[in-house]
C-alpha cells in the first residue's frame, strides 16, 4: 500500500522523543528555552537553552546543538535583573501566556528576585498586547543575546532521552552505562565522554541496544543542572 505524502516524516516525529523540560537548576537566575523546529527531524525540546543567566554572572547561549559561555559585569547583571524583576510585576504573568497567533512557543523560567515563575508564552510576541512590551523586548533582547566575553561551551555532562522507534539509516550500538532502556520514561544524566561523536541538542540519532532501536537525543546540560 502506499504511504500518503508526508507519512514517513509523521512516523519519524511520532517516533521521536517527547518534550524532555529541563530540571532541577542550581545557581540560576532566568532560564528562556526557544522551541524551533529547524528541520522537519528535529526534537525542538532537546536544544541547549537560548538563554541562561546563573548567579554568578556567568550566562549562556545555545543554538540547535552547543552553547557559548561568558560572564556579564556587576552592573551588566545587576541591570539584567532589573528587567527581570519589573517582568515580573507585569499584571497576569503566570503560567501560559498567549502572546499572539501562530505557533511559536517560548519558555521563561525566573528562579530568583521572589517565588519562582515558570511562563510557557505561545504566538507571535509582534503581536502582544500593549502591557507586555517589556517582557517582548526581553524575549527578543535574550533570544538574540549576544556578548564580547561569549567562548564556546563544552558540557561535562547531557540529558539522554529516548523512545522505542527507528531513523533513516541504521542505528548505532550504545556503549553504556547507562542503558538506554533507562531513559525511556525519564532523562537520565549520561557524562559529556559517553556522548562524544553521537549529535547532540536537537538533532536525534537511532541506537541498537539489544534486540530493540530507540531514538535518542542528548540535550547539553547546564552546570548544576539535573535533568
Amino acid at each position: 500500500m502506499r504511504r500518503a505524502p508526508g507519512a514517513s516524516l509523521l512516523l519519524v516525529a511520532l517516533a521521536l522523543p517527547g518534550p524532555a523540560p529541563a530540571g532541577e537548576m542550581r545557581d540560576a537566575v532566568a532560564v528562556l528555552e526557544v522551541f524551533t523546529r529547524t528541520l522537519p527531524h528535529h526534537v525542538p525540546d532537546a536544544a541547549p537553552p537560548r538563554f541562561a543567566l546563573l548567579e554568578d554572572g556567568r550566562v549562556f547561549v545555545g543554538g540547535t546543538r552547543s552553547m557559548q559561555a561568558g560572564k556579564l559585569s556587576s552592573r551588566e547583571r545587576r541591570d539584567l535583573e532589573k528587567r527581570l524583576a519589573d517582568v515580573r510585576k507585569l499584571p497576569g504573568v503566570a503560567g501560559r501566556i498567549e502572546l499572539g497567533p501562530g505557533e511559536r512557543r517560548h519558555r521563561l523560567r525566573l528562579f530568583k528576585g521572589g517565588r519562582p515563575l515558570d511562563l510557557t508564552l505561545t504566538g507571535d510576541p509582534g503581536q502582544a498586547r500593549a502591557e507586555m512590551r517589556p517582557l517582548v523586548a526581553l524575549l527578543a533582547d535574550l533570544e538574540r543575546f549576544t556578548h564580547a566575553s561569549l567562548r564556546s561551551y563544552e558540557p561535562e555532562a547531557y540529558a539522554l532521552s529516548a523512545r522505542l522507534g527507528t531513523l533513516r539509516g541504521g542505528c548505532r550500538r550504545w556503549r553504556g552505562p547507562p542503558s538506554v532502556a533507562e531513559s525511556v520514561f525519564a532523562p537520565i544524566a549520561v557524562p559529556a565522554a559517553a556522548v562524544a561523536g553521537w549529535p547532540t541538542g536537537a538533532t536525534p540519532a537511532s541506537v541498537c541496544a539489544g534486540d530493540r532501536s530507540y531514538v535518542v537525543t542528548f540535550r547539553p546540560l547546564l552546570p548544576g543542572e539535573q535533568p
